[in-house]
């Protein structure tokens, strides 16, 4: 496409000089441009078409240069990275080096969190807008978040509309009301913004309702009882937001959200009123792209597509393997049939878990919570105490929203609750918000919580079947990656045991989870140049097999320990403090990891080896080690 405004666009202060038919094609190159990143790498794609007009619309409205603008949940952050003067970078979203799929406040100014879970923006933008009223009261900063009906079901959500209210802060929250989280949305709170679709537009600002509450006839009551009933039925039958309002804001809408003008209107109607304000905003998930529209949850973040001339869509390249998604996810299947106390809990992610035919076919024993991981834990707990055997099925990164809950209501009982963390390891292009780096550390303080992670697709299944009968809380993660399997006789999974690839006398890989096939390389590699490096696939860090490793690094000359997991707190720090305890030698155990940083976004392989975690930079530690004098290698 030729875009003719889009390179224009520095700042946002470039949108007040276009005319009202350039703002309107300015939507449509925002859109063309999204279609573009598209066509080469998978991205965020449906959830951005979706608010072209509401950014394009706040922009003009607000001056974000000095107001407080959070997006939650964040991956609809592209069109506002266009706006704000990030065109001639856009095509390097999602690579490594290029610009972040999420907000990011080294990128640009008009970025002020990185934020990638949701339910936050309430929450952060009061505390922006208490501060200013502190440090900066003359300058009269604007509040604004906009948050997605998937993400306003989240405890935070309303622990955050509840302290504005009573704080009376002049906070507007932009309701996008889409229909939609990643997957459908669910429960109580969705039915009721359904209703809110078919009522009429209500201005929460006016007073004309007082016009027919004085009509109201008295029969026996007091003035105030009748006017206090009245007022609650009127209200309830004209607006679905009577919610909102007895929460403390004043609610407006809905408004069409793909009605540019309208939006502009709406926003400087609101825009210097005082007090929380919720204006409640309809879009389509993917306007602008009917295939989009037609299948949301397939293009939430689709795998890179070509579009033809007659509007269909066809797919760049399909992978052939099965990601371990997709292991994890067969085997709860056959769990499910096998066994039917066992059940599925997840939070919003079912297409993103590969849960759909799981949702298919057993639907009692399937329970999407919504973006709720607290909730979904606690409930886990209570079905685990009635003898059920759940399987809670999240994303590592956001299983830490529900640290509480694993340590109270589970661990803390001892229930049998069984963790699968989804994305065990980097996230690739999704960056330091996704990575599930922390779970090693945070899963295996807790006392009565077995943690494990399966070496290869051969480990899965058998692993699962062992949580299933243990008779406690059980951890298992694993990877966003292609499932590898390594050729062996697999070892049966018994409780703490680690499983022997092989024996080495100059050294030993001790793999935790998916760095196994990497390990079993670099030795293959080392072993043709003549040092005889072992493999150990470790399965579980709690607890420790102890005797197999403190064979190892008595018998080994070196002892490499590796993971996928930042090392702070993390399965090297396990083995280390095993071996200590034990009074083992711990000079000869280096210990390879993430660093204590916050990993940048990329390809998972590329980051890996730029981290010296492929099979080249694992290798290369092993003949450094092996070079020191101490260790003789084989000849």
């Amino acid at each position: 496409m030729n875009y003719q405004i889009l390179p224009r666009i520095t700042s946002p202060k470039d949108l007040k000089h276009l005319s009202r038919e350039e703002l309107l094609q300015l939507a449509a190159e925002v859109r063309e441009a999204l279609c573009s990143v598209v066509a080469t790498r998978p991205a965020h794609f449906a959830s951005n078409l979706g608010v072209v007009e509401l950014c394009v619309a706040l922009h003009l409205v607000f001056d974000f240069a000095k107001d407080r603008l959070i997006w939650d949940t964040g991956h609809q952050i592209y069109p506002h990275k266009l706006v704000t003067g990030r065109f001639n970078d856009f095509q390097t979203i999602r690579e490594r080096g290029g610009l972040m799929g999420y907000p990011n406040p080294w990128e640009s100014d008009y970025d002020l969190f990185m934020t990638g879970h949701a339910g936050s923006s309430v929450s952060t933008v009061l505390g922006l807008k208490a501060a200013d009223d502190i440090l900066r009261a003359k300058e009269n900063r604007k509040s604004v978040a906009v948050i997605g009906d998937g993400a306003l079901p989240s405890g935070i959500v309303f622990e955050a509309f509840n302290n504005a209210a009573g704080m009376n802060k002049d906070l507007l929250v932009i309701l996008n009301d889409n229909k939609m989280g990643i997957c459908p949305r669910v429960g109580g709170l969705a039915e009721y913004l359904d209703h809110a679709r078919t009522a009429p537009f209500y201005n929460g600002l006016k007073k004309d309702i007082s016009w027919l509450l004085n009509k109201v006839p008295l029969v026996g009551e007091t003035v105030e009882g009748v006017l206090a009933q009245a007022k609650d039925a009127v209200k309830g039958f004209l607006h679905g937001g009577m919610l909102f309002e007895e929460l403390g804001f004043r609610y407006i809408g809905p408004v069409e959200g793909h009605d540019l003008f309208k939006l502009i209107e709406t926003l400087e109607m609101v825009k210097d009123v005082r007090g929380p304000v919720l204006l409640h905003v309809f879009t389509e998930k993917g306007h602008g792209f009917e295939p989009a529209c037609e299948d949301p949850v397939k293009f939430h973040s689709p795998s890179p597509f070509q579009r033809t001339d007659d509007g269909r869509v066809v797919p760049v390249k399909k992978s052939g393997s099965r990601a371990y998604t997709d292991v994890v996810s067969d085997a709860i299947h056959t769990a499910m049939g096998t066994d039917e106390r066992v059940c599925v809990l997840t939070a919003a992610m079912c297409a993103g878990n590969k849960l759909e035919k799981i949702r298919s076919d057993f639907p009692k024993r399937f329970f999407d919570v919504g973006i709720c991981e607290g909730h979904a834990v606690a409930f886990a707990g209570g079905m685990a105490k009635a003898g059920a055997k759940p399987i809670v099925d999240i994303y590592s990164t956001f299983l830490q929203r529900s640290f509480d809950q694993v340590f109270q209501e589970v661990a803390l009982q001892n229930l049998p609750v069984v963790f699968t963390l989804d994305r065990g390891g980097l996230a690739g292009a999704d960056g330091p918000t996704h990575h599930g780096v922390f779970d090693n550390a945070y899963m295996r303080i807790f006392p009565n919580m077995t943690v494990m992670a399966p070496g290869d697709e051969s480990d899965v299944e058998t692993m699962l079947d062992f949580a299933l009968k243990h008779n406690g809380p059980t951890s298992l993660r694993y990877p966003k990656a292609a499932a590898e399997r390594v050729e062996r006789r697999v070892a049966p999974v018994e409780f703490g045991k680690a499983e022997i690839y092989r024996w080495g006398k100059d050294g030993m890989f001790v793999a935790y989870g998916a760095m196994f096939p990497t390990c079993v390389t670099a030795a293959e590699r080392l072993k043709d140049e003549g040092l005889d490096v072992g493999v150990i696939n470790a399965r579980f860090v709690k607890p420790i097999d102890i005797a197999t490793l403190g064979r190892a690094i008595e018998e080994c000359p070196f002892l490499i320990t590796v993971e996928e997991n930042t090392l702070p707190g993390g399965f090297g720090s396990a083995v280390l403090e095993v071996a200590n305890a034990a009074g083992l030698r711990t000079d000869t155990i280096r210990v390879l990891g993430l660093p204590d940083q916050f990993v940048e976004h990329g390809d998972r392989e590329e980051i890996l080896a730029e981290l010296g975690l492929d099979a080249d930079g694992l290798a290369a530690t092993a003949r450094s080690l092996a070079d020191r004098g101490t260790y003789h290698a084989s000849k």
